[in-house]
């Protein structure tokens, strides 16, 4: 089966995807270079959570969720990819579940571990684009930096309190890179709980 027949949509899909494929600026090529596409997820928590759900919704093909945490109860009022029925599982298995729910066609790959200098370039490979979604300086980096040395575009989320912000760095096409911007992390005596 060749690369084109693989992202053919389906029957089921084409209804499932009515409203993109209806919609000018998608369409069905649109929804099919959606198919196609591989996306990995950096946490399963407050930004993690309806990341994964968008894209599973959306029908991007291939997911993949990086967290070594585990579900509690406390989380649920803004972690909305988890239950109370999940307390104690995984983030990551929690997550793979609710996107299947969402969306069975959807492949996900699930990395219950901690992202370090030594795993992140071998975990970013198959994917074509990273989002970071984590919630510390110290990972916010170590992502930037190996978004950047395996040449993927990283899409970078943040929440403080009601306030949000969302910045798209691809350095390989010639924009900056969250480094750039920030070059060290502030002090810690500086960053908000």
């Amino acid at each position: 089966m060749s690369q084109h027949d693989a992202n053919r949509l389906t029957p089921e899909e084409i209804n499932r995807y009515s409203r993109h494929v209806t919609l000018p600026e998608v369409g069905v090529a649109g929804q099919q270079k959606l198919k196609a596409a591989s996306v990995l997820s950096i946490g399963a928590g407050g930004l993690g959570s309806p990341i994964g759900i968008y894209l599973a919704a959306a029908g991007v093909g291939t997911l993949g969720v990086v967290d070594d945490d585990v579900v509690d109860v406390s989380n649920l009022n803004r972690q909305i990819a988890h239950s109370t029925f999940d307390a104690g599982m995984p983030k990551v298995d929690s997550i793979r579940e609710r996107m299947h729910q969402i969306n069975p066609n959807v492949k996900v790959d699930t990395y219950n571990t901690r992202l370090t200098r030594d795993n992140a370039l071998e975990i970013f490979k198959p994917y074509d684009i990273v989002i970071d979604g984590s919630d510390n300086f110290e990972t916010r980096y170590l992502v930037n930096d190996a978004a950047y040395f395996a040449g993927k575009p990283l899409i970078s989320g943040s929440i403080f309190r009601f306030e949000g912000q969302v910045s798209v760095f691809d350095p390989h096409r010639g924009g900056p890179c969250y480094r750039c911007l920030y070059s060290n992390p502030p002090p810690a005596s500086l960053v908000p709980s």
